[in-house]
C-alpha cells in the first residue's frame, strides 16, 4: 500500500500515532483526539479504517500500535513533514506556526522526487556561504555558480 491510497485525513491520524508511539510504542485514542483537536468519535472512525487497511492494531478502549506496514508508511509521511518544515523555517524563514500548517497540507501531495530536491537544496544552503545555487543534473545536487566565491566549499568545487 502506498500513501496515495490513504486520504490526507487518514495519513494525519497515522502520522499522529507514529509520533505519539515513539516513546512507548503505543498511542491512546484520547491522546490522538487531544493532539489533533478532534472528537473521540472521529478518532474511532479513523482507527477502524486504518485497522481495516492493516496499518494499525486497534481494539476499542485500548491503546493503538502500528503494524510494520503502518510504521513504514507513517515514517515516510513524518520524513516528508519534517523535511518540509525544515525547508520552510530554515531556508525560507517562515514563522514556525505557519510553516507547520503548510507542511501538514503539502506532505500529502508533494512527490518524492520534488521533496528530494527541496532536501538537497536545504542541505546546500546550509553548507555554501555564497548561496548562489544552480541544479547540476549530472551530479543530482546543487552547486555554487559564483566564480568569485572566496570560501570554496565542497559543493562549489563540484564545478571546478
Amino acid at each position: 500500500m502506498s500513501t496515495m491510497e490513504l486520504s490526507a485525513s487518514l495519513e494525519d491520524y497515522l502520522e499522529m500515532i507514529f509520533f505519539l508511539s515513539r516513546e512507548d510504542g503505543k498511542a491512546r485514542p484520547k491522546d490522538i483526539a487531544e493532539r489533533m483537536h478532534v472528537r473521540a468519535a472521529s478518532v474511532t472512525g479513523a482507527l477502524k479504517a486504518l485497522s481495516e487497511k492493516g496499518l494499525i492494531n486497534y481494539i476499542p478502549y485500548a491503546s493503538v500500535t502500528l503494524t510494520d506496514k503502518g510504521r513504514e508508511i507513517a515514517s515516510r509521511i513524518a520524513v516528508k513533514h519534517e523535511a518540509l518544515l525544515h525547508f520552510f523555517t530554515q531556508v525560507l524563514g517562515i514563522d514556525a506556526a505557519e510553516a507547520e500548517e503548510f507542511a501538514c497540507s503539502m506532505e500529502h501531495t508533494i512527490p518524492d522526487h520534488i521533496l528530494q530536491r527541496l532536501v538537497r537544496f536545504a542541505e546546500y544552503t546550509e553548507t555554501c556561504p555564497s548561496f548562489n545555487a544552480s541544479w547540476l543534473e549530472s551530479a543530482e545536487a546543487y552547486f555554487c555558480k559564483a566564480q568569485d566565491c572566496e570560501q570554496r566549499c565542497e559543493k562549489c568545487r563540484l564545478v571546478d
